[in-house]
């Protein structure tokens, strides 16, 4: 648009807001005439036909009323209210929700990014910036820019068919794992996965088993479902598969027990597929840290021993890349590829193009695995780092399991009652230390069913060795303030 013309846009919404700003306030009353065009042209020192495009704005927008020959003026049932008395505002209990939003309505939503500044935040989920492949990612971002599409289109709901079958080699590279590109729905994240499992799966008072404890989020997308939630207790062994009720859905960490960290046996899988054939139920094998093995050999995937397709396989890159890019995968049996996809297509026509696009060149070009080989490598670094100080600075006070596999442990506080863990993790974050305690990933509702002793999930993916260290030493510190009080109760 030439310079002229923006000007004299500008001024036709001056106008605009000056005769509606007379509306509003009563100076105008529904009814009042407006100055011919001529005059108020005069009045602005502008042209009639600016006059005149501001008056045909407001009359497109409802605020006056023209007649052929006539003065404009203000449209009838405009012009300043009187003053109202303040309504109540009402609960949200009072508006007409569905059924699934009334469900909602017991789930915390998460804080907003905090203003306070902690020393060191152990928060389990989070990654290093600086881990990040950013010149690897802004090659292949570039390389899917400048392959210009003829046309910008909605794409398959099921995904990229480059992403896919990229995946498909990736899988069978790195978790042994057989399946044709058909069966892969990228998702925007685990968690849509979930969610399309629970929608096409579920039904109000249908139930699903998941391991207690366990993945809180998993939890509450089945009971936003509407389904009852049946917890099968986590050993050594992974989650008790004997006695498992029937059930339309089962969810599992299998080769890395969220949050706990033990692998489920050979037993128990075979156990838990014959259950699920038994039953015609689906079982959802969340792989969800897979890349991060320490101490032990890499777990071959449920579904490598699932004949009768009753698995599907859930992936993620928010623990390799970054969660902030919002891709995952499922990889579901061929009869359920027609249902997933057209959930897919309702839910959101399709994951982002171009973040798909991208991911596809990083896999095929090396570049991704090159990556989690290093990162692997980090990490390994900073969870030594962190079971060092943990040992060298709380000894005996402390149990950690979980260290084999994945981006977190459990630290079972020794000395601290279960009952005091929600007062002894505000008493870090006041000090300016995150902790985040295992007892909510529990769904027993009473605090007696919970564990005896305090349990933390530390996660030290985000941090240094020099942060972890310090971290620990504030835990410490913590501790022993918290013991010489005698916990909450002598405060």
């Amino acid at each position: 648009m030439e310079p002229e013309a923006l000007a004299s846009e500008r001024i036709t919404q001056k106008i605009c807001a000056a005769i509606k700003g007379q509306i509003a306030s009563g100076l105008l009353a529904p009814g009042a005439k407006l100055p011919s065009t001529r005059s108020l042209a005069g009045e602005w020192g502008v042209s009639r036909t600016t006059v005149t495009a501001a008056y045909d704005q407001l009359t497109a927008e409802g605020y006056l009323e023209t007649r052929q020959g006539a003065r404009a003026q203000v449209a009838r049932g405009l012009g300043h209210s009187p003053a109202q008395p303040e309504r109540p505002i009402l609960q949200a209990s009072h508006h007409p929700l569905s059924a699934f939003g009334q469900r909602l309505e017991g789930f915390a939503l998460p804080p907003t990014a905090s203003v306070e500044r902690l020393v060191t935040d152990f928060r389990y989920g989070d990654l290093s910036a600086a881990d990040f492949p950013m010149l690897a990612w802004r090659k292949a971002v570039t390389g899917a820019l400048l392959r210009r599409r003829p046309r910008l289109r909605y794409d398959d709901p099921c995904g990229a068919s480059t992403l896919r079958a990229a995946l498909q080699g990736y899988l069978w590279r790195a978790r042994g794992l057989r399946c044709k590109p058909e069966q892969i729905i990228v998702v925007n994240g685990s968690q849509q996965g979930l969610d399309l499992c629970a929608r096409l799966f579920l039904d109000r008072g249908e139930r699903a088993v998941m391991e207690e404890p366990g993945y809180n989020l998993a939890h509450q997308v089945f009971v936003a479902a509407g389904a009852e939630v049946a917890c099968a207790t986590v050993d050594g062994e992974g989650m008790q598969t004997q006695g498992l009720p029937a059930a339309r859905l089962a969810y599992v960490t299998p080769s890395h027990q969220f949050p706990l960290g033990s692998v489920m046996s050979a037993r128990r899988r075979r156990e838990l597929l014959a259950w699920a054939q038994g039953g015609s139920a689906y079982v959802i094998e969340d792989d969800y840290d897979s890349e991060y093995r320490f101490d032990i050999a890499p777990i071959p995937p449920l579904q490598t021993l699932d004949d009768a397709g009753r698995v599907i396989y859930l992936g993620t890159i928010s623990k390799t890349l970054s969660p902030t890019l919002r891709l995952g995968y499922l990889v579901v049996p061929p009869a359920l590829l027609t249902a997933f996809a057209k959930a897919k297509r309702l839910t959101d026509r399709h994951a982002p193009s171009l973040e798909q696009e991208a991911l596809a060149d990083l896999i095929e070009s090396g570049a991704y695995e090159r990556h989690v080989r290093r990162v692997r490598r980090r990490n390994g670094e900073r969870r030594a780092a962190l079971l060092e100080a943990l040992s060298a600075a709380l000894g005996d006070a402390v149990t950690v399991v979980g260290a084999d596999a994945g981006l977190h442990v459990v630290a079972w506080l020794n000395q601290v009652p279960g009952a005091q863990e929600e007062a002894l993790v505000a008493r870090a974050r006041a000090a300016g230390l995150g902790l985040y305690p295992v007892g909510p990933l529990y769904a027993a509702a009473s605090m007696a069913d919970r564990p005896r002793l305090a349990g933390l999930v530390i996660g030290y993916a985000s941090l240094d060795e020099q942060d972890i260290k310090q971290g620990v030493e504030m835990l410490k510190k913590v501790l022993e303030g918290f013991a010489a009080e005698g916990g909450p109760s002598r405060r």
